[in-house]
């Protein structure tokens, strides 16, 4: 799905206020491709337009089947995938875990059973309610925001002026009519979409045979949602972990604040050497799920000791006196193009945190 509607101009500021750079972005440009262990691949998707996303895609490769996480937000880019793992192998997609409920991780279900018709879709049981509950209103919510983004990319064009105030050049101008061009394949897949819930849906965790590669798919708390699965591969040491890690900028319009902080505990105590997470480049190490793990405990520290002194205190308050500016520079460094995304994601994150607090 795309991110909240109020979420969307801070996300599309970060490439319209930078050319591309080394830095990872909040926005993905190019579709890439990683090998991360003989028979692993990674596939980050390009995001159609500002403020539409794709979730990470992870595939795995055994002697007797395919395991994927996530299944994209729209039916061509998964049908892209499928078409990239029949050039890997002829061995078919046994199974395709769904990390989370939101659409950009599961919007390409159907097409996968189309083309697998043996392969089993794996969720937590929250995961599926999810999906079920909002699926009705998925295709409705996608035209409606392209409606809008449409008509943001033609005023752009027609002014010469994009979204951040700045006079769009002839690259800017280059990338709005592709993001024009893209949005047309979004609207195409939300009038042809198809529902596909999870087959196989499982509370606590499981592990798969693929031939010769063993997945543990575990969940290990609440935290982006109730229901977030991850992948883990103990012999690789190889970890996807859907939207509980996104990296520059963790997407924190959603979720648990405090049960977060003690899953990424449980995540870190893996033990990853590689880290696919939901959007953004491949990780290393646990140096980034920790640096999160430390601000999400921060911003919950201090928004419950501010409650604790006086108990009336109005969000705005509490926003005002909760101080991350450490920990923000220890994980933006240089990058100063996501800024404003950070600090709106942050501020998304203490207001959810405050109305949790208030219901201790």
């Amino acid at each position: 799905m795309p991110i909240p509607a109020r979420c969307v101009a801070a996300l599309a500021l970060v490439l319209l206020a930078s050319p591309a750079r080394a830095l990872d972005t909040s926005r993905t440009i190019e579709r890439t491709v990683t090998q991360l262990a003989p028979g692993v691949w990674e596939i980050r998707h390009a995001d159609p337009v500002p403020g539409w996303v794709h979730g990470n895609t992870l595939v795995v490769i055994g002697t007797q089947g395919v395991f994927v996480v996530d299944a994209c937000n729209i039916a061509w880019d998964a049908q892209t995938d499928i078409a990239q793992i029949r050039e890997w192998t002829d061995l078919p997609v046994r199974w395709v875990l769904n990390t989370h409920w939101h659409q950009d991780h599961n919007g390409g279900n159907h097409e996968y059973l189309q083309a697998f018709p043996g392969a089993t879709i794996l969720a937590t049981s929250e995961t599926k309610r999810r999906m079920d509950a909002t699926s009705a209103t998925v295709p409705a919510q996608i035209l409606a925001d392209a409606g809008k983004s449409r008509s943001e990319l033609e005023q752009a064009l027609a002014s010469g002026i994009g979204r951040d105030g700045q006079v769009l050049g002839e690259a800017g101008v280059a990338r709005t009519r592709q993001s024009l061009a893209d949005l047309a394949r979004v609207v195409d897949g939300a009038r042809h979409w198809v529902y596909q819930a999870p087959t196989c849906t499982f509370d606590d965790a499981l592990t798969l045979d693929l031939g010769g590669r063993e997945v543990q798919v575990k969940w290990l708390g609440r935290g982006n949602t109730g229901g977030d699965a991850i992948a883990w591969l103990p012999q690789e040491k190889i970890l996807a972990t859907g939207d509980l890690v996104v990296h520059p900028v963790p997407f924190t319009f959603d979720g648990y604040p405090k049960e977060w902080v003690a899953t990424l505990d449980r995540l870190a105590a893996l033990g990853a050497q590689t880290i696919v997470p939901g959007h953004g480049e491949v990780l290393h190490g646990n140096t980034y799920v920790l640096q999160l793990r430390d601000l999400f405990a921060s911003i919950v520290g201090q928004v419950e000791a501010e409650l604790d002194l006086d108990s009336e205190s109005s969000l705005e308050a509490v926003k005002d006196r909760v101080d991350i500016r450490g920990l923000r520079a220890a994980i933006l460094g240089d990058d100063t193009a996501d800024a404003g995304f950070f600090d709106y994601a942050m501020g998304s994150f203490i207001e959810f945190t405050y109305h949790e607090a208030k219901q201790r």
